[in-house]
């Protein structure tokens, strides 16, 4: 099982020292995969000083590019981390942005789409990609 789970990982993240796959399911046109952050601590957006302060962690679902006609759905586990200003989460670098229900393949997979076709075309393109 380990063996799938290292090739999603090569896949989706190509072999990104930050993030570790730990788990995938299928549910017919749905594929699930469930993704942790492996740093130990983040940099504070507002301060700019690196804290390993934890102070809380939940899930987020971002939405990625499509897998062999299947969309895909990450479980993504962050932290939250402190310091002395404010709290924090931790942003997967190339994977996720602030508020994002998408990850950023897939949000510049569709402003690509979005600036070549434009309105209908666009969206029927989307579509078909199974965005």
């Amino acid at each position: 099982m380990r063996e799938v789970l290292l090739r999603w990982e090569e896949l989706l993240f190509l072999a990104d020292p930050g993030i570790r796959v730990e788990s995938a399911q299928e549910d017919g046109e749905v594929i699930r995969v469930g993704v942790r952050c492996r740093t130990a601590g983040s940099r504070c957006p507002g301060c700019g000083r690196c804290s390993g302060r934890l102070h809380g962690s939940y899930l987020r679902f971002p939405a990625d590019l499509p897998v062999a006609g299947r969309r895909v759905v990450l479980r993504l586990g962050v932290r939250r981390f402190s310091c002395a200003r404010r709290t924090f989460v931790a942003q997967v670098a190339d994977l996720t942005r602030r508020y994002s229900q998408r990850t950023e393949r897939m949000r510049s997979a569709l402003a690509e789409v979005g600036l070549a076709l434009a309105g209908c075309a666009g969206a029927r393109l989307a579509d078909v990609f199974g965005a």
